[in-house]
């Protein structure tokens, strides 16, 4: 991928891309904000793609996944830095920050992945991490916490209304299974990861899953994967190396072998000469 990670201070991520890459797939469990040290990024959500350029940054919720795309741009490679908030983190600053419990709902705060604007707050904060690019000088951990809190109080600053967000501790509500497969079949998943992102445990993922397939989830995705790829080829036009990567296989070789087991045929028959 072309991406280094010098190193994860308590929850505070750097990394840097030294070539021009193809995207990542990113999913975060935990709220995070993503700034631009250099370089620029490319967030595409599967509705829209945001530009994030150098001494910028984006909101990323929790359970959310999107591709990220970070390359060089105005002749200088892409480095960022990753503020994770974890579910643990923002316990203990929800106990420190009574004003928050009062705090205005949510409503009206855009939902998703998104710029945030740049204020002083953010950038006194990020300037002052730059720094810790530089491997040799490995800051103490307490004093990375200090700089979550601050990254924390720069995004209530920016909209006091991230604070029903952040601090709803509630377990997330169950959503429908197969809606979320249908929209998400292209990307690996864990079993355990399918449980979470769907809002359930893993024992009732499993039980649910039964009530609306016979087949095991990894079944179900990899003929899903197949019905995508042959509509694709047989109605689109598209040949065989165009859509493989592009339905959630990993090689050309498996994705025809279970192409021609589920159909009766190659891949090939169906694709222009």
């Amino acid at each position: 991928m072309g991406e280094k990670v010098i190193f994860n201070y308590d929850n505070v991520i750097y990394s840097c891309f030294y070539d021009d890459s193809d995207g990542c797939i990113h999913r975060s469990r935990e709220y995070a904000i993503n700034y631009v040290h250099s370089g620029e990024m490319l967030l595409d959500t599967g509705e829209e793609q945001i530009r994030v350029c150098k001494g910028e940054c984006a909101f990323i919720p929790r359970d959310h996944h999107i591709t990220m795309y970070k390359r060089p741009a105005g002749g200088e490679r892409y480095c960022g830095i990753f503020l994770s908030f974890t579910r643990n983190f923002l316990r203990e600053m929800y106990a420190k920050l009574g004003q928050a419990k009062g705090a205005p709902t949510g409503y009206g705060l855009k939902r998703g992945v998104f710029k945030l604007p740049r204020t002083v707050e953010f950038a006194s904060l990020f300037s002052s991490l730059v720094p810790f690019f530089d491997t040799a000088v490995r800051p103490h951990d307490d004093f990375m916490h200090l700089k979550l809190q601050e990254g924390l109080l720069a995004l209530l600053h920016v909209d006091a209304r991230f604070a029903s967000i952040l601090f709803d501790f509630n377990e997330p509500w169950k959503i429908d299974i197969l809606d979320f497969l249908n929209k998400n079949y292209m990307y690996e998943f864990s079993m355990e990861e399918l449980a979470h992102y769907t809002g359930r445990s893993l024992t009732t993922f499993k039980r649910d899953f039964k009530k609306i397939s016979d087949l095991t989830p990894e079944k179900w995705l990899i003929r899903r994967r197949l019905e995508a790829a042959y509509d694709m080829m047989r109605e689109g036009g598209k040949k065989v190396a165009d859509v493989y990567l592009q339905v959630g296989f990993k090689n050309q070789s498996h994705f025809s072998s279970a192409f021609k087991k589920q159909y009766g045929v190659a891949p090939t028959a169906l694709t222009p000469s």
